[in-house]
C-alpha cells in the first residue's frame, strides 16, 4: 500500500496534508546508511607464513582489533603474495586474510591479495607433486622446488579445497590510486597482455588449464628479480606503467636488504633464507628514481613485516 501523506519518518509538507505524494518523492528512512567514498589505502608485503608477524603489524596498522578483526571500516588493504612457505603457519595466514576479506566487504571496504611466485610453487607442488618438469636446469619438480624454497609439510597437510580455489583466482597486478601493484619485481608481466585485465585474465586461464608445464614457466617468470634495481632499473619501470598504468610500482618479493646491499647477498629464491643475517628494514623502499616501492621487509631473514598507507608518507 503506497504511503499517504502525513505518514512515516518524513512526510511531505509541500502541500495540503492529506495530499498527493509528488512524483518521484522518496521517504527519508531515519537508518539509511550513509555512503562514503573509497578509504586510505594500504599495502602489505611478503608473509611467508609468519602469522604471528602478520597479526602484529595489523594491529599496529590500526586495520585489525586485539581479537585480529577488521577493525578498519572502508579503508583498502592490498596483499602483494607470498603468504606461505618457509614460515610456521601459512595456511593459517591464508585463513587470516580470507576472513579479513570478508570482513573488510561487509563494511564498504576491501581486503584483497595479488598471486605471488609461492602461491604458484605450492598449487604445483600440490598439482603435479613428483612429476618431472623441464628446467633450465634440466629436470626438475614442482615437489623438490617448494621444499628447496620453505615447503612446509603441515601447511600441505592442512591445504583445503577452499585455499587452493582461491589462490588460483587471485589477480597478478592492480591499478590502485595511482600506484601499479605487482608482486615480483620483474618486467615478465609484459608477456601476458597489454591491460591489466588482459594480464589477469592470461594467467588465470593458465593456471585453470592445470598444465604442469605452462604452471613452471609461469612459477619460473614470475620467481625472476631486481629488473628495477640497477641502472637501467628506472627504465623498466617506465615500460611497465607505460603499458598498464599508474606512476608508481609497488611490489614485494624482492627482500629489501638484498635491494640495498645492508643484508645477505643476492638470492635467486632456492637457498637458505638466511634466517641469522642482519637486517635493517625500517619500512618500505623507494628507489628506482623514486619510481618503484619496495614491500618485502625481509621477515624470513628477521626483517620486518611490512604494512603501509599509501601514498608513502600520508
Amino acid at each position: 500500500m503506497t504511503q499517504g501523506a502525513g505518514e512515516g519518518p518524513d512526510a511531505w509538507q509541500g502541500g495540503q496534508a492529506g495530499g498527493p505524494v509528488p512524483d518521484g518523492y522518496t521517504p527519508t528512512v531515519p537508518d539509511l546508511p550513509v555512503v562514503k567514498g573509497p578509504g586510505p589505502l594500504y599495502v602489505a608485503g611478503d608473509v611467508h607464513g609468519y602469522l604471528d608477524e602478520l597479526r602484529e603489524a595489523l594491529r599496529e596498522a590500526g586495520l585489525t582489533d586485539k581479537e585480529d578483526r577488521w577493525a578498519a571500516g572502508n579503508t583498502r588493504l592490498w596483499f602483494l603474495g607470498d603468504f606461505t612457505d618457509r614460515g610456521p603457519d601459512g595456511v593459517g595466514v591464508l585463513d587470516l586474510v580470507m576472513r579479513l576479506s570478508a570482513e573488510a566487504a561487509a563494511v564498504g571496504g576491501y581486503c584483497k591479495a595479488l598471486l605471488g611466485n609461492h602461491e604458484l610453487l605450492l598449487l604445483g607442488a600440490h598439482r603435479f607433486g613428483d612429476a618431472p618438469v623441464e628446467s633450465g636446469a634440466g629436470t626438475a619438480s614442482f615437489q623438490a622446488a617448494w621444499m628447496l624454497n620453505g615447503g612446509q609439510s603441515s601447511d600441505m597437510e592442512r591445504l583445503k579445497d577452499h585455499h587452493l580455489q582461491w589462490m588460483a583466482r587471485l589477480d597478478s597486478m592492480a591499478v590502485a590510486d595511482d600506484h601499479l601493484l605487482l608482486h615480483s619485481d620483474t618486467t615478465a608481466y609484459l608477456d601476458y597482455g597489454d591491460t591489466v585485465d588482459d594480464v589477469n585474465e592470461a594467467i588465470s586461464q593458465a593456471l585453470q588449464r592445470s598444465d604442469a608445464a605452462e604452471t613452471w614457466e609461469l612459477f619460473r617468470k614470475f620467481t625472476k628479480r631486481f629488473a628495477f634495481r640497477d641502472e637501467s632499473g628506472p627504465q623498466a619501470v617506465r615500460e611497465l606503467l607505460g603499458r598498464y598504468g599508474g606512476s608508481r610500482v609497488v611490489h614485494g618479493h624482492s627482500p629489501i636488504p638484498y635491494l640495498t646491499g645492508e643484508g645477505v647477498g643476492d638470492s635467486d629464491d632456492a637457498g637458505p633464507d638466511g634466517a641469522d643475517a642482519p637486517v635493517r628494514v625500517r619500512g618500505p623502499h623507494l628507489y628506482a628514481d623514486d619510481l618503484a616501492i619496495a614491500m618485502d621487509g625481509g621477515v624470513t631473514m628477521a626483517g620486518k613485516l611490512l604494512v603501509a598507507r599509501l601514498p608513502l608518507g600520508s
